[in-house]
């Protein structure tokens, strides 16, 4: 239920920035959720069907796979062309879970290699977002039949099917990466908006595998409640910029912030515990300091990715954008540089979560890497 009424406020956003304004205002959501449902019923796709991911071909990166967008390295905020150094051998392992790209109504989940647009955007989310991860591991990025955007604008049975098979293809290719991965690596786990839901899903499933292995889990884009989803994970809020085993989250709005959408949608659905969400519970954890509830100047800011069109160029800005948690929200401010045409009405950065902060996000990972073995 909160998958559909979360990422479909979230779509109905997108639809107003991009071309939809007009037809929302004049006839309302009405026609938005009927434009955008996916046509046709849900159809299960016959047993043994999905993605084997012993097979490297289903994965959008992992060890020894060719080149991988997530290798991806920005230049230094300085100017130069040395980029962001990694570490030799790398030390942790990322598993890293894509937000949605597939805004199509064709059906109801997207093909493993969806095409067009849609894979154009997996490979531009794996270089804003999975590459800040690639300075201490490994990272794994599995393909899955994401749920498109249509479905999470229905309390049917259908979305609700669609959700659950995309959900399906994540936790088979966790399971396959933890067989493949040493079991002395430690583990770093993120993800954002679709992939965030999942992967909050995944740490309550497997928690008991995932034991003292976490460094972090990074479910970004998406809403955590600190009473109502953290016991049923057993991740607590990160507290202090070098914890380890603690869970972060955050969703970047400018002022004014319009996020009675979200709150909206959030509020009263059932969490991981069972219980009931509240307004005050909402988690934000400050990628600018790694704690929650905390506040930080733009010059704490190590560098912004500023996106061109493929990033071929994209540069770091350092010091640009400020953060603060305010009432579970994460409030940016400064000299925010321009990330381009997906800001969504409201002031609402969902988007570029990751990559207003890229550059702390990796220096995140670190802090909370350094010293694992000290344990």
């Amino acid at each position: 239920m909160l998958a559909r009424r979360f990422l479909g406020c979230v779509f109905v956003l997108i639809l107003l920035a991009v071309a939809g304004a007009v037809l929302f205002f004049q006839y309302g959501g009405a026609v938005l959720v009927r434009t955008a449902t996916p046509k046709g019923s849900f159809e299960q796709p016959a047993a043994g069907s999905g993605p084997d991911y012993a097979d490297p071909a289903n994965w959008l990166a992992r060890p020894g796979s060719g080149s991988s967008q997530a290798e991806w390295r920005p230049p230094l905020p300085d100017g130069s062309h040395a980029p962001p150094p990694i570490l030799r051998p790398r030390p942790a392992v990322t598993f890293y879970i894509h937000p949605t790209t597939y805004l199509q109504t064709d059906r109801w989940n997207a093909p493993l290699r969806p095409g067009g647009q849609a894979e154009s955007n997996l490979g531009l989310f794996l270089k804003s977002q999975a590459s800040a991860f690639n300075g201490v591991s490994d990272i794994w990025a599995p393909r899955y039949r994401q749920a498109a955007f249509g479905a999470f604008l229905l309390t049917s049975r259908d979305a609700t099917k669609a959700l659950d098979l995309a959900y399906s293809d994540v936790r088979a290719a966790f399971d396959r990466f933890l067989a493949e991965v040493a079991p002395d690596r430690p583990l770093i786990l993120a993800g954002h908006s679709q992939g965030a839901l999942h992967l909050l899903r995944l740490l309550a499933e497997r928690r008991d595998a995932l034991r003292g292995r976490v460094v972090a889990a990074y479910v970004v884009g998406w809403p955590v409640g600190v009473r109502s989803d953290l016991p049923a994970v057993g991740l607590p809020a990160c507290a202090a910029p070098d914890q380890r085993g603690c869970l972060l989250s955050w969703q970047s709005f400018a002022e004014p912030a319009a996020t009675g959408l979200v709150t909206d949608a959030w509020v009263g659905t059932r969490g991981l515990t069972g219980a009931r969400r509240e307004r005050d519970e909402m988690l934000c954890v400050n990628p600018l300091t790694g704690t929650a509830g905390a506040a930080a100047p733009a010059s704490a800011n190590l560098g912004t990715l500023v996106p061109d069109a493929g990033l071929a160029d994209a540069r770091l800005v350092e010091g640009a954008v400020a953060a603060a948690c305010d009432k579970g929200f994460l409030t940016i401010s400064g000299d925010i540089p321009a990330m381009g045409s997906f800001v969504l009405p409201g002031n609402n950065y969902h988007v570029y979560d990751y990559a207003l902060f890229w550059a702390n996000i990796r220096a995140d990972a670190e802090r909370r890497l350094a010293g694992w073995g000290r344990r």
